[in-house]
């Protein structure tokens, strides 16, 4: 009962029958026409047990990503292969350690398996390697780091990333969240996946949710040593990836065009709803690597984050509160297509003259 159950972006708003919703970092773009076909041209097969071992989407991210088939792990969505990488390794007493803005759902995970979660601090919204392994010790069993990180947008540099992997100890297991490393592209980042080649104890996962625009069909998937591979597919439930989502899921490995205009997209509207918003005299936390934006309110009565949230959702614009993140002076925003962006960035005007 301590565990604090897991909260969504919102989806509806009251009196407002199609709110736009920029509240959970989905694809504005929708998703792949091809994986739209793949999905519907599997009506056919709802009446059969998915295939197990997910071989076709298995060889087909093998191939996309050169790695090695029987080291692929697959989950409903990746948030279910960070629970199976718990369940794997943590015990009562045992514990993991995640930045202090950190994504909900490694700490859920680690909490019910009895295991204790340790918060390192992220001075300016980024994840510290010194302030990670100051929580490390001889009961840690994870460390997790998303990067770029959810939901501040934020990323270190892979440097950093070696850094802490060489400050590890070999008993730790390193796991690198990659749910938006596609939106990244400055030449200091990597996403770690030739480091899980070679280290005996990191995990790379990544998703189809948000570039590919599968969020629907909880499709995700991690690269880790054989040992860990084969010791989660033991304590994994068969049939966990539907047959409509692994036919979606490799048509959209395969549909790059899509792939390329989704990122496109965000490149090129992210740092104009930063300039804007900034403009207003908001903190908008930079630089976002991500698909969405972490802006900063006053805690001024009539100007504070909640109050914003609530405007916004009144003229159908639904963005996320951060709260529970820890960050309650701050929203998330997804980047939307250029008119929710336009209206947001008027919105708010409005909202803070007022």
């Amino acid at each position: 009962m301590d565990i604090h159950a897991y909260v969504p972006g919102k989806a509806k708003a009251e009196g407002v029958a199609d709110p736009v919703k920029l509240s959970a970092n989905e694809n504005i773009l929708g998703c792949s026409e091809q994986a739209r076909e793949a999905y519907a041209g599997a009506a056919g097969q709802l009446h059969m047990y998915p295939d197990s071992r997910t071989s076709l989407l298995r060889a087909a991210v093998a191939e996309r990503f050169r790695l090695e088939p029987e080291r692929l792990i697959f989950g409903q969505g990746s948030d279910e292969v960070f629970q199976l990488l718990n369940q794997a390794f943590l015990e009562p007493g045992d514990n993991i350690v995640q930045g202090e803005y950190g994504f909900a759902a490694y700490a859920i995970g680690a909490y019910a398996c009895q295991a204790q979660v340790r918060r390192a601090k992220e001075p300016n919204y980024t994840i510290d390697v010194d302030e990670i392994l100051k929580c490390v010790d001889e009961r840690t069993r994870i460390v997790f780091i998303a990067n770029p990180a959810n939901p501040t947008g934020t990323w270190v540099p892979f440097a950093e990333i070696e850094r802490l992997h060489r400050a590890l100890p070999a008993s730790v297991v390193l796991v690198l969240d990659g749910a938006y490393s596609e939106f990244c592209n400055d030449p200091a980042f990597d996403d770690g996946m030739d480091l899980a080649r070679t280290a005996q104890n990191v995990v790379v996962t990544r998703t189809f949710s948000k570039l590919h625009g599968l969020a629907a069909l909880r499709v995700g998937w991690g690269y880790a040593p054989a040992e860990i591979a084969a010791a989660v597919d033991r304590i994994r439930l068969p049939f966990n990836i539907s047959i409509p989502g692994q036919l979606a899921a490799v048509a959209a490995l395969a549909d790059e065009d899509f792939q390329r205009r989704s990122v496109e997209h965000v490149d090129r509207w992210r740092p104009w709803l930063a300039q804007q918003l900034g403009g207003l005299g908001l903190e908008v936390v930079l630089p976002s690597a991500a698909n969405f934006l972490l802006v900063g309110f006053p805690k001024t009565p009539g100007r504070t984050a909640v109050e914003a949230e609530a405007f916004l959702a009144g003229k159908g614009l639904l963005v996320r509160g951060v709260g529970n993140y820890g960050l309650p002076h701050h929203v998330r925003i997804t980047i939307g297509l250029e008119e929710h962006n336009r209206a947001v960035t008027e919105a708010l005007a409005e909202f803070l003259k007022a």
